[in-house]
């Protein structure tokens, strides 16, 4: 499955942002998806991760609370609304795509197969 992650930029602290990835090529419902980011200088980590029909999901501590991850299998896309964004959530944002059963290690990124470019979101102080 082709993966394509839109939607990040620059925003201010505090402020909101939804990332999406769409999928092309075969449709998402097969799949577990998941969110990581890398930061500049940092080793890509994992941000959150959905099940095949949206539940159940799991975040990072660092965002959770703050972050959603959902899908529309129907629209082949994966989302990530992203709420009181703070400068240290400035990184590359990546979609995934996993075969894994949920019982697997979907916090890691050997997990997942198939990867989006990537999308740059940076939030100012």
């Amino acid at each position: 499955v082709q993966l394509q992650a839109s939607g990040g930029g620059l925003v201010q602290a505090g402020k909101s942002l939804k990332l999406s990835c769409t999928a092309s090529g075969r449709t998402i419902r097969s799949y577990i998806m998941g969110w990581f980011r890398q930061a500049a200088g940092k080793e890509r980590e994992f941000v959150a991760f959905v099940g095949r029909s949206g539940v159940p999901t799991g975040y990072a501590d660092s965002v959770k609370g703050r972050f959603t991850i959902s899908r529309d299998n129907a629209k082949s896309t994966l989302y990530l609304q992203m709420n009181s964004l703070k400068p240290e959530d400035t990184a590359v944002y990546y979609c995934a795509a996993s075969t894994m059963v949920l019982s697997g290690p979907l916090r890691e990124e050997d997990s997942y197969a198939s990867w989006g470019q990537g999308t740059q979101v940076t939030v100012s102080s």
